[in-house]
């Protein structure tokens, strides 16, 4: 049952978000909620922040994270990369 209650939260889409699991109906990625969470922000200052997310789009997100860690952390990492390679290619 919360398989498929965090399924319902969480979709993946070809060519939205370079196909990375985002919360259902909006552009928001899990790894957007991680990275936040990560920053120290609740899940209520997301809802807070993002009207459009209610608390069991955060903790469907914070679920699925924790069911994919590897995959989650390796979509962060590559992303941190390309922005870092991007800053050193404008100096």
């Amino acid at each position: 049952m919360i398989e498929s209650t965090v399924v319902q939260h969480i979709e993946i889409t070809p060519g939205v978000r370079g196909g990375k699991p985002r919360i259902a109906g909006t552009r928001i990625c899990v790894s957007d909620v991680v990275i936040w969470t990560e920053q120290g922000r609740s899940p209520y200052e997301i809802v807070a922040d993002y009207p459009q997310l209610t608390l069991a789009d955060v903790y469907a997100a914070l679920a699925y994270y924790h069911d994919h860690q590897a995959d989650i952390d390796r979509q962060i990492k590559e992303s941190e990369d390309f922005v870092a390679a991007i800053s050193r290619q404008e100096r």
